[in-house]
């Protein structure tokens, strides 16, 4: 072969072609760096917003402006004041609703400081009144052929449920000191001060509230000794002690008694609620041959156990005396309800009591028996 007749490639032009590509690759590289730069970003400024803002320091205007100017100084045009408002004419006079991220860590306390409320079924809703739509009893069922024909059902039977609501209030008191302070947490301690005396009120009321004003505690329910089904709907079913003092000379049967008159279904997830006089009590009690009934718990964090089941100690529930229920076992969940208005509101008082500066906290709370079967009762009695 001729080599004459092969084309030959200019070595200058090939380096030439060869730097171009590299330009090309390498601005193609930094364009695709620049936009994962970009989405980075986007994502990072996501996260930011979507993040909520709690504790000393927060990077929220709306909460900074509420905290540094209503609360510290008094300041009714904050940022945000105009869609907090609780009063539409005078919005200072009136309160405000507390940002979200602070009404998030009242709420956090009060789970952890209000034993029914940890226990029960909570629901928030935006307006003072709650119904529930809840039924007696499934529709009927039955078994046919593939080509049989389906016989119509039984309707069954709904009832509404209404807790009755009150307006739960604190008024914690902080000196002007105080709140020129910059170091002082503000957030923080009326959160803490306004769970605190949210919890002390409410776990009262979950109990032994009388329903008018306030929620409906669940002892307060009409209770009887007959069994599920034939009890009329939101009444308890209570088992005595079988000694009109105390318990008997077998404490062990009557608990276990208690524990399976609650359904099955029910059983998963109930737990004891008693006060710690009554816990006293308790710990002291033994089988027949000897061992105690209470079971510690192996690790730590773990509630303490009774018959298997965990106690919640609630100061309100009754001692151990005649004619009193001062232990009750079941699932709360499914037992009792506790509906409330989400937004804890707020009003600022430098008047009352000077130089002390007074936050009138206000929330709207009810509570009610959602379910009869679901709770159990101890009477004394014999």
């Amino acid at each position: 072969m001729d080599t004459d007749t092969i084309p030959q490639t200019d070595p200058i032009d090939a380096s030439f072609d060869i730097v171009a590509r590299q330009d090309r690759t390498e601005a193609n590289v930094a364009a695709l760096r620049s936009d994962m730069d970009e989405v980075k970003a986007r994502v990072d400024k996501i996260g930011r917003a979507a993040r909520p803002a709690i504790g000393g320091a927060t990077d929220s205007a709306e909460v900074k402006g509420f905290v540094d100017g209503y609360l510290r100084r008094g300041e009714p045009n904050f940022p945000g004041a105009e869609i907090k408002s609780v009063r539409g004419t005078v919005p200072a006079d009136g309160g405000y609703a507390v940002p979200q991220e602070i009404d998030a860590m009242i709420a956090r306390e009060l789970v952890e400081t209000s034993p029914i409320r940890a226990i029960a079924q909570v629901v928030q809703t935006g307006t003072a009144g709650y119904r529930k739509l809840v039924t007696g009893g499934g529709a009927a069922s039955g078994w046919v052929s593939e080509v049989a024909g389906r016989p119509e059902t039984s309707t069954p039977n709904f009832r509404e449920i209404a807790p009755p609501t009150g307006e739960l209030y604190a008024n914690p008191a902080a000196s002007q000191a105080m709140l020129d302070d910059a170091a002082f947490d503000l957030e923080s301690w009326l959160a803490s001060e306004i769970a605190i005396e949210f919890a002390r009120a409410e776990g009262a009321a979950f109990v032994n509230g009388s329903g008018i004003d306030q929620p409906e505690g669940f002892l307060t329910a009409p209770a009887t000794t007959a069994q599920d089904g034939v009890r009329p709907a939101g009444t308890l079913q209570y088992i005595g002690s079988g000694d009109a003092a105390g318990f008997d000379a077998n404490p062990d049967a009557r608990l276990i008694d208690l524990v399976h008159t609650l359904k099955a279904g029910h059983r998963q997830g109930a737990s004891w609620v008693m006060n710690s006089a009554t816990l006293a009590e308790v710990r002291k009690l033994k089988t027949a041959d000897g061992a105690f009934l209470w079971q510690p718990g192996l690790v730590d964090g773990q509630p303490d156990r009774l018959l298997g089941y965990p106690v919640v100690e609630a100061e309100d529930m009754p001692d151990v005396a005649a004619g009193e229920y001062p232990i009750a076992f079941g699932n709360f969940r499914h037992g009792y309800l506790i509906a409330e208005r989400s937004a804890t509101q707020i009003l600022r008082d430098p008047f009352t009591n000077k130089p002390y500066v007074h936050f009138y906290a206000t929330k709207r709370v009810g509570g009610t028996v959602l379910d009869g079967n679901a709770i159990k009762l101890l009477k004394i009695e014999g």
